[in-house]
């Protein structure tokens, strides 16, 4: 028998972000570490425990943070032109600004196709909130389920690279998810004026692995 299914308002919507920010989602998200390469080639990161520690302070005083500001920025209407702008100057180093780049390319080459819009390249938090306007979901869902995103993408390049077992880096999201949760409630309507950065060991990372000899991720 066939099943039909419906996609009541708030639901479909919440589905639909789900599958924006999910690791199926043609992001190539895979072929970036963020920096954390380096750190856990350098031994900054030897196990679950460093990892979680790194990732937090990423979220809550780092770049995640600054991503979450410019994605409530726009979702609460902000110019996207200028707000793309502002996030590709915040970059701390030349393969971080590739990565917002390349990602936020990618997934606008998606939902521009399945949502009939034609909005031009932009910086990964700027691109989810332009078309995230379109579902009718707050801003600390779409925001949470952003930095969700954020961490659980790095973690599984640390589950290869530490090496941590499956387990173990679920365990490291598990651990992440009141901290994304508070910061979304936190940051949702946040303006310009709650943005800054406090992680130079993350941005020193970042600008190191340029440098790096061996490389599996391209940042």
């Amino acid at each position: 028998m066939a099943t039909t299914i419906t996609e009541p308002g708030r639901s479909g919507d919440l589905l639909t972000l789900v599958q924006w920010l999910s690791p199926a989602f043609p992001l190539g998200s895979f072929a970036f570490s963020h920096g954390l390469e380096h750190a856990i080639s350098t031994g900054t990161i030897r196990d679950a425990d460093g990892l979680r520690d790194w990732l937090a302070d990423l979220i809550c005083h780092g770049s995640g943070r600054c991503d979450a500001v410019l994605l409530s920025m726009v979702l609460g209407g902000a110019d996207p032109g200028e707000t793309d702008a502002l996030a590709r100057a915040l970059a701390a180093s030349a393969e971080r600004h590739m990565e917002s780049l390349a990602q936020g390319r990618a997934f606008l080459a998606t939902t521009n196709a399945l949502l009939d819009t034609d909005w031009p390249e932009m910086a990964l938090p700027v691109a989810v909130g332009v078309q995230a306007r379109q579902l009718a979901l707050s801003p600390e869902t779409v925001i949470g389920l952003y930095l969700q995103s954020f961490a659980s993408n790095l973690v599984l390049g640390a589950v290869r690279m530490v090496p941590l077992g499956q387990t173990e880096g679920q365990r490291v999201i598990q651990a992440l998810g009141p901290l994304t949760g508070r910061l979304a409630a936190e940051l949702a309507g946040a303006g310009e004026e709650a943005l800054w950065s406090a992680v130079p060991g993350a941005d020193l990372a970042a600008m190191a692995h340029e440098y790096q000899e061996v490389r599996l991720f391209r940042s």
